[in-house]
């Protein structure tokens, strides 16, 4: 018995030491604090949270946390509230927005756990929330900027696609009719004269050919009018009849439509892993799928040629892997790429509604 008093009175004495240390940590922490009930309504609020939304202490407390959530940013939030409640997990963390009282929107990255009690009584909830508003402003800064940019690429692409299909292709179709003519205009002309001619003629027609294939991958008029699928075959075609090289192409449980631009996304994607992996895999063949699911687009280019280092070539001079990173963030998607001596494989994902992936839980 005398055992257990001494017990207590340093569970006493120990509890009595650190309460005002915790209760300083609550009240200069510069991270906002709530302790909630199991039903969300705030119990207690930090100074640093009332600063943050914008209301006394006094008028949080007592509110519930859905008063002052982004009502967009609910379903997920809730749901991992409702495991917490359950007791199937003990924390989760997320990114949400926040409405302050004057109305402004907020972005808070929240980590909630579970306070349980060893006395008799139901568990509290800890909230802690670090606003993240200027992060994510920058971040949104990034990616106008970026977005403008490949905008600005995608003009230029087409500009250039323009003239060398309107003008240069032209000009070079009517060499080759003007140079077949020449042959039937020369008298007396030898046989060496003609065969040379008759070279030159094929070889304009040639660079000419060669010519639209890369005025198609600049800019491909089958994405435009026939759809993702159409042109990924026919790119795919040109670029195996151009590379001497074997493609095996497959898709199916496509959508209609494609979003546009979810389709230019993974064109430009597949472009530049069968440039990518025709100059440097040593391969004879690749394989390309691309597929749909209800919730996204994924697009699988692969080789079995001699490998790469993703880290290292991400770090090179080229920009080819940054460039197919940047066009799927752009669009919430996610790419993988993995490849070692033998197989080498691309994946991108895109989701059907690229603008849910910007959009995050709350409650």
């Amino acid at each position: 018995m005398v055992t257990l008093n001494k017990d207590a009175n340093t569970f006493r004495e120990s509890r009595e030491e650190t309460e005002p240390l915790f209760r300083h940590v609550f009240e200069q922490a510069s991270l906002g604090i709530a302790v909630e009930d199991l039903d969300g309504k705030l119990l207690l609020a930090n100074p640093a949270l009332c600063s943050m939304l914008g209301y006394e202490r006094g008028e949080l407390c007592g509110m519930n946390c859905c008063q002052f959530a982004n009502p967009e940013d609910s379903q997920d939030d809730w749901a991992l509230f409702q495991q917490l409640r359950a007791g199937t997990i003990e924390h989760y963390s997320l990114e949400k927005r926040y409405l302050r009282k004057d109305g402004a929107k907020i972005w808070g990255r929240l980590n909630v756990s579970l306070l349980k009690s060893g006395h008799v009584g139901s568990p509290l909830v800890v909230a802690l929330v670090e606003d993240i508003t200027e992060s994510k402003l920058a971040e949104k800064a990034v990616s106008s900027l970026s977005l403008r940019l490949i905008d600005a690429q995608e003009q230029e692409r087409a500009r250039i696609a323009r003239d060398l299909h309107d003008d240069i292709n032209q000009r070079l179709g009517l060499l080759a009719i003007e140079l077949g003519r020449l042959k039937i205009d020369v008298p007396d002309s030898s046989v060496e004269v003609l065969g040379r001619l008759s070279e030159l003629q094929k070889h304009t027609s040639e660079i000419a050919a060669d010519i639209q294939t890369l005025s198609h991958e600049l800019h491909s008029p089958r994405l435009e009018y026939l759809g993702i699928v159409a042109a990924m075959r026919g790119f795919c075609q040109e670029f195996s009849r151009q590379q001497k090289v074997e493609i095996d192409f497959r898709s199916h449980d496509l959508p209609t439509p494609v979003p546009p631009n979810v389709s230019l996304c993974l064109f430009r994607i597949l472009q530049e892993a069968l440039h990518n992996a025709a100059k440097h895999s040593g391969a004879p063949r690749f394989g390309v799928q691309l597929r749909g699911t209800p919730d996204e687009i994924q697009l699988t280019v692969s080789d079995a040629g001699v490998g790469f280092d993703p880290e290292k070539a991400m770090k090179g001079s080229g920009l080819g892997l940054i460039s197919m990173q940047e066009r799927i963030r752009l669009l919430n998607g996610s790419i993988t790429i993995a490849s070692k001596p033998g197989d080498t494989m691309i994946d991108a994902r895109v989701p059907l509604i690229a603008e849910m992936g910007s959009v995050r839980a709350a409650g």
